[in-house]
């Protein structure tokens, strides 16, 4: 119980007050659209930057790792948007949105700050193997999806598709934080110094990431009440919160991951939808309902399903 009020609950009441707020009238939607503005776009992609530039690229890019997390995604993935076409017979669109939803989990703004506070910061540096493909993987997995789904029968070549894919994952801020921190990686190896002026600037950027995130997605849910689609809902929450860590915590054992790397695999598994995956959604206007508000309902559930699965982690 412990593990609930000193680790999880924080989080929760950072996004709570964020939301408390908004339903008050106190902070303004533009204002929240400026702080999530802020955090996505600058903030967050800072700290990526920060985190790749000094990450052991040689020994923490680990494929059992890495192949344990992203399976368990796939299989959720697979499993959203097989329910979606087959059982609720929806929309070929709308079944990738759906399915895009049980496999995008929020693997920084909750992944970080919960596995920081349980396990400490020496404890990140799976989180951050994953989180440097999480983006480019997912979004460039999801986005072809949706093109070749979309195009079906117009007579686009796989190229003309393949290319719009490409460039919407090129064009996304956090794929080029990750980008620029493992550029500004190698280059490091190779000598180069930044001054100490340079990593004081990156820092005070990103230390203002997570707080900001975290409040600012507090007003983003706000804004997204549960409408129809409940057992559609249901599953997508099942698939993000029970099926992906499920298949994450199962393949780490069978592959013999260490306790480091299972801890971060799995917690990060269990992280609830983000509103990327709302996004998503929105820029093809396909489920939004269903991904807005799965996001709103899986990250209020998660906070007990986390407790959860930190008591079952060792």
């Amino acid at each position: 119980m412990s593990a609930l009020f000193t680790i999880v609950l924080p989080v929760f009441l950072v996004i709570g007050f964020g939301y408390a707020v908004s339903w008050r009238g106190w902070f303004s939607e533009s204002a929240v659209d400026g702080l999530m503005g802020f955090a996505q776009n600058f903030a967050v992609p800072t700290l990526l930057f920060a985190s790749m530039a000094r990450l052991d690229l040689g020994t923490e890019f680990r494929p059992d790792l890495l192949f344990a997390f992203y399976a368990g995604a796939f299989a959720s993935y697979a499993a959203g948007w097989a329910g979606a076409r087959f059982l609720f017979r929806r929309p070929a669109v709308d079944s990738v949105a759906i399915g895009f939803v049980c496999l995008f989990s929020n693997s920084l703004l909750l992944g970080i700050p919960i596995t920081e506070r349980a396990f400490g910061t020496q404890a990140l540096d799976g989180n951050w193997t994953i989180i440097a493909l999480h983006s480019p993987a997912l979004y460039t997995f999801g986005i072809t999806m949706m093109e070749f789904t979309r195009a079906r029968g117009s007579g686009l070549s796989v190229g003309r598709v393949a290319w719009r894919a490409l460039s919407g994952v090129l064009r996304t801020p956090l794929v080029i934080g990750i980008a620029a921190g493992v550029i500004m990686n190698l280059l490091m190896q190779a000598g180069l110094v930044m001054p100490e002026g340079f990593w004081a600037a990156v820092e005070m950027i990103a230390r203002a990431a997570l707080p900001a995130a975290l409040f600012g997605l507090g007003g983003i849910l706000y804004r997204y009440r549960p409408e129809g689609d409940m057992a559609t809902i249901a599953m997508c929450c099942a698939c993000a919160l029970i099926l992906h860590p499920a298949v994450t915590f199962g393949l780490g054992h069978a592959l013999g991951l260490d306790l480091a790397a299972t801890r971060s695999a799995v917690l990060t598994a269990a992280m609830p939808p983000g509103i990327n995956a709302y996004l998503f959604a929105s820029i093809y206007g396909a489920a939004r309902r269903v991904a807005a508000s799965t996001v709103l309902i899986a990250t209020v559930a998660s906070v007990f399903s986390i407790w959860v699965w930190l008591a079952i982690l060792p």
